[in-house]
């Protein structure tokens, strides 16, 4: 058995029917030339022949275990029919809205805690002779990173590759470069020396953050991490959850933003960020909402050493103000990038214990604000979230079939209606967008998003 960490734990403590904590991909591929239109049906049906089931995808938790923590535990048996699933959209129904319905309610339902925590459904029938694949996990056995990467291992980087190895056949706890006993020997030595550190390293960690923080408040310093329960209420980002569901994405060509970076010397995610930011103005303008302050965003970073691979997650999640409210793309641009520098070195300056720490204590504070319903009525901790997962640059495919978009599909917190992912895969960085039903008009929101990169374009000269 394997013991959930403090992070995995709080998402199985702040799951519920309107909060599901469970993460997903969107992958749409392209029916090989010369294939049968029967081709994601016969994939379905080869999926459920791969009864193999590896590492953590045979694992289920235990809420009562000897340890009187909860725990991973092996199931007696994965049914195979209980995870994966084949759907077909009929014609004349069969676009992207009717593709991103169908994902809305897939994502909507919590995950049966009772078996593995996982489902792979194929959607079939798609236009341009085109279908779909959406994986689903709980947040608790992997983060963002973690199962791109895991995605990843199951495709072929060649269409001439035709083997298929669903994603819950490969032993994912494993590690590479590294016998078992000697993997074993050096968790058993290391183990001591953890926990001599890592209580100490937090414990600075902590107090080093908390001075920055309390510099922050007093306004002597100016875009280190923002401060929670400060950001501007009265928006529609923000409330209690409902369980309800609509999903939505924007797509921006990589050879632009490069494009836009080598004029402005800024990052990805600077352009991004601002896109997204001038984007979120744009459709506050249209309720009626006008802010004083700056949009501020919950933003996870990853903190896993060079190298670190492994289950579960290793994340903070920190308050980063974006910009302030202007009409100048190029100036919200360089209050982005500015920001940004500033938490990042904010970040590298302790130690990601206490980064997790900071994560769990302001998370515990917005469960409460959650679990009380109380989301409508006081400041928001933040906005919106966004988040950035990298992915592969290079084309993959299934079974020869190539695959053409990736879509990111997050959680909801209780407090928030709307959770934005950026994506990155072979030439394109995708905005998966998730909202509740209460959320007006998403489909908005993310045509506003790439209608902003060309006003950043004609803000820097291109």
């Amino acid at each position: 058995m394997s013991r959930l960490s403090l992070l995995d734990l709080a998402f199985f403590i702040a799951e519920s029917e309107a909060s599901p904590k469970h993460v997903a991909g969107l992958h749409i591929h392209q029916i090989p030339k010369g294939a049968k239109a029967s081709f994601a049906k016969q994939l379905y049906e080869e999926f459920l022949e791969h009864t193999d089931v590896q590492p953590p995808f045979d694992q289920v938790i235990n809420f009562l275990s000897p340890t009187l923590m909860p725990s991973w535990g092996t199931a007696e048996a994965v049914d195979l029919s209980e995870h994966v699933f084949f759907h077909r959209l009929k014609a004349g129904a069969n676009d992207r809205a009717a593709l991103y319905a169908l994902t809305a309610r897939l994502h909507e339902p919590v995950l049966d805690r009772s078996r593995p925590l996982w489902e792979v459904h194929v959607i079939a029938g798609l236009w341009d002779r085109q279908f779909a694949v959406y994986y689903k996990m709980h947040h608790a056995m992997a983060d963002g990173i973690t199962m791109t990467r895991w995605g990843v291992d199951s495709l072929r980087t060649t269409p001439e590759d035709l083997t298929v190895t669903p994603v819950w056949t490969f032993d994912h706890t494993r590690r590479g470069g590294l016998g078992r006993k000697k993997r074993l020997d050096q968790a058993v030595a290391g183990t001591v020396w953890k926990q001599l550190t890592a209580n100490s390293k937090r414990a600075v960690g902590i107090g080093r953050l908390t001075a920055m923080l309390a510099l922050e408040a007093v306004k002597l310093t100016k875009n280190a991490i923002a401060l929670p329960f400060m950001a501007s209420g009265g928006t529609p980002f923000t409330g209690n959850a409902t369980p309800g569901r609509q999903f939505a994405t924007a797509a921006v060509p990589m050879a632009r933003i490069d494009a836009i970076r080598k004029l402005a010397r800024a990052t990805l995610n600077h352009v991004a960020l601002t896109c997204l930011d001038g984007a979120m103005h744009r459709y506050l303008a249209d309720e009626g909402i006008a802010l004083d302050r700056p949009i501020t965003i919950q933003m996870p970073v990853n903190l896993r050493r060079d190298g670190e691979k492994g289950a579960g997650n290793k994340i903070g999640i920190i308050l980063v103000d974006l910009s302030a409210p202007t009409d100048d793309a190029y100036v919200r641009l360089r209050n982005i990038g500015y920001s940004l520098r500033n938490v990042r070195a904010m970040i590298d300056s302790v130690a990601p214990e206490a980064v997790e720490t900071y994560t769990l204590l302001t998370g515990l504070l917005g469960q409460i604000a959650g679990m009380l319903k109380l989301a409508d009525v006081i400041t928001p901790m933040g906005n919106t979230l966004v988040s950035n997962v990298p992915g592969p640059a290079e084309r993959l495919y299934l079974k020869g079939a190539p695959l053409l978009e990736m879509h990111p599909v997050s959680t909801l917190p209780a407090t928030h209606l709307l959770n934005i992912t950026l994506f990155s895969y072979a030439g394109t960085l995708y905005f998966g967008l998730i909202a509740t039903d209460a959320l007006p008009n998403l489909g908005r929101l993310s045509a506003y998003i790439e209608e902003e990169i060309a006003t950043l374009e004609k803000a820097v000269g291109i």
